[in-house]
C-alpha cells in the first residue's frame, strides 16, 4: 500500500491493554499508527512496541492526559483518533480528583487536539459498560441498551463519594457527555464504544488490573476474586467481550459511512457474552483442572445474570462477534498471556 493510500490512526495510551491490541490490528490492516505514552523512554512498559514496529509504520509520541495540547503532534494529520487512554486506579485515595476530574480533563484534552488537527474524520471514544449499568439494581431480567445511562446522582452521592469503582463509572459518564458536547460544537463525527469486561491476550507488556481480575479464579488471587464478586454484585452479572472483538468493533465503527451532519454522537455497547462468576468458575474448573479452581469457596452466588447488556445495535449494523462462548474467550492463548505477565504460574 502506498503512503498516499494508507490511512493514519492515532491510538492514545499505547502501552495499555486494549490500546496495544488495537494498534496491532490497525497495523495488520495496513494503517499507519501514531500512539502516545507518558514516558517513551520506559522500556519496561514499552517493550511490546519492538514487535509492533515490525508490522507497519508506528510512531510513538510523548503525551500526558493532564497536559493541554500534548496530543496535538500525535493527532496532527490523522484520519481517525481512537481515545483509549484513561485513568484507572481502583485503589485511589482521592477518586474524585484522580478518576473523575482527571478522566474528564484528559478526554477534553484529546478532543481539543482532534479539533485543532482538522483532519480527523471520526473519533472513537472507548468508554465502558460502567457508564451504562451504574445504578441501584432493582429486580431481575433487565436488558440494558445504549439508551441506558449510569445514574449520576447515585454515583456521586455521599455514600459512594469515596468508592473508586463508582468514581470510575462517573468519570466514564461525564467523559462521554463532554466528548459529545465538543464533537457537536465542532462538527466532529464521534462514536462511543462501551465495552464490558475484556478478556484475551494483547501485546501490552504490563499487567492491567482487569487482566488480573478475569484470571483471578485461576491464579487464586483472593483480592482480585473479591473485586470480581463486587463487580458482579454491582452490575448484575459478569459480561465479557474478547479484546479482538472489541478492536474489530472499534475499527468497524470508525470505517462505517458517516451519519448525516446533524447526527449526534453514536453510542454502542460491545458485549460478547453475559455470564456469572459461578458459571465461569465451573467452566474453568472443568477445562483447566490443573489450576484447582475452588468453586465451593465462592459461596452463595447467583446462577444467572440479573441483567444483560445488549449489543443488538452493533449487530444490526452488520458486525459479528467471533468469540461468543467461555471456551473461545478463555483459550490457551489467554492463559499463556497470563503466564507471560506473571499472573499465572508456569
Amino acid at each position: 500500500m502506498s503512503a498516499v493510500e494508507r490511512k493514519t490512526a492515532c491510538v492514545t495510551g499505547g502501552n495499555g491493554y486494549i490500546a496495544s491490541a488495537l494498534i496491532k490490528m490497525l497495523l495488520q490492516k495496513g494503517y499507519a499508527v501514531n500512539t502516545t505514552v507518558r514516558n517513551p523512554e520506559n522500556m519496561e512498559k514499552n517493550s511490546h512496541f519492538k514487535d509492533l514496529h515490525a508490522l507497519g509504520p508506528l510512531a510513538v509520541f510523548r503525551a500526558d492526559l493532564e497536559e493541554e495540547g500534548s496530543f496535538d503532534e500525535a493527532v496532527a494529520g490523522c484520519d481517525y483518533a481512537f481515545l483509549v487512554a484513561a485513568p484507572v486506579n481502583l485503589k485511589s485515595e482521592n477518586p474524585q480528583k484522580e478518576l473523575v476530574e482527571a478522566g474528564v480533563r484528559g478526554t477534553l484534552n484529546v478532543m481539543r487536539s482532534c479539533v485543532r488537527a482538522g483532519t480527523v474524520r471520526r473519533v472513537v471514544l472507548t468508554s465502558s459498560a460502567a457508564a451504562v449499568s451504574g445504578r441501584p439494581l432493582q429486580g431481575d431480567g433487565h436488558v440494558l441498551d445504549e439508551s441506558s445511562w449510569s445514574n449520576v446522582d447515585y454515583l456521586s452521592s455521599p455514600a459512594n463519594k469515596t468508592s473508586p469503582g463508582k468514581a470510575y463509572s462517573l468519570s466514564k459518564v461525564l467523559s462521554e457527555k463532554e466528548a459529545s458536547r465538543v464533537a457537536e460544537e465542532n462538527g466532529i463525527s464521534l462514536v462511543t464504544v462501551c465495552p464490558v469486561v475484556t478478556v484475551g491476550p494483547a501485546p501490552a507488556a504490563e499487567a492491567k488490573p482487569c487482566v488480573a481480575a478475569v484470571l483471578s479464579l485461576l491464579s487464586g488471587d483472593q483480592e482480585m476474586i473479591s473485586t470480581v464478586k463486587l463487580m458482579e454484585k454491582a452490575t448484575g452479572g459478569l459480561m465479557l467481550v474478547h479484546v479482538d472483538d472489541l478492536c474489530r468493533a472499534e475499527i468497524f465503527l470508525a470505517e462505517k459511512p458517516p451519519p448525516p451532519a446533524a447526527a449526534a454522537a453514536e453510542r454502542y455497547i460491545c458485549c460478547g457474552l453475559s455470564a456469572t462468576m459461578l458459571q465461569l468458575a465451573r467452566f474453568l474448573a472443568a477445562k483447566y483442572p490443573e489450576y484447582n479452581v475452588d468453586v465451593a469457596a465462592l459461596g452463595d452466588l447467583p446462577e444467572k445474570p440479573r441483567i444483560r447488556l445488549s449489543s443488538e445495535k452493533l449487530a444490526g449494523e452488520g458486525f459479528e462477534f467471533k468469540n461468543r462462548t467461555l471456551d473461545e474467550m478463555y483459550d490457551d492463548a489467554f492463559l499463556e498471556y497470563g503466564r507471560a505477565l506473571g499472573i499465572l504460574p508456569y
